[in-house]
């Protein structure tokens, strides 16, 4: 098993190059956080264009509406590792990035991710990672 980043999801969502992978990663029960699901949902919502009840009827036919809870803990380690990481130009992780980091290390499962910086960070940290294509097939390898 997994911890998908919203990236991720949103790519098989697409039909973009890691769809297939990711794909089998949802089967296999790869796992979004709570606020992955919330990232997933706000982008297809505010950028996509999806209408509300179609973008939760996707999420709902993945069986990513069970996701990983974020307690206080968890929200204080995410917060802590992007503080740690982030620089706007450089590595401009999101806090939900941060958030799927710090679950995948807890429950010491892989991220999932086409986001050089999330595997950057990942790298650094001691995090698994499954590196994904990104949009353009290009797959991340570590430096």
């Amino acid at each position: 098993m997994t911890i998908l980043d919203a990236y991720a999801v949103l790519a098989l969502l697409k039909d973009e190059p890691s769809a297939e992978a990711v794909g089998r990663l949802v089967r296999a029960g790869g796992r979004l956080t709570a606020v992955g699901v919330s990232e997933v949902l706000d982008h297809l919502v505010r950028i996509a264009g999806a209408d509300e009840e179609e973008a939760l009827l996707d999420l709902a036919e993945l069986g990513l509406l069970g996701p990983e809870a974020v307690d206080a803990d968890l929200g204080a380690r995410a917060g802590i590792l992007r503080a740690r990481h982030y620089h706007r130009t450089n590595r401009a992780v999101s806090l939900a990035d941060c958030v799927a980091a710090e679950a995948a290390r807890r429950v010491d499962l892989p991220v999932a991710t086409s986001d050089p910086h999330l595997l950057d960070l990942c790298q650094e940290e001691g995090i698994g990672v499954l590196p994904l294509p990104d949009s353009s097939g290009s797959t991340w390898s570590p430096t």
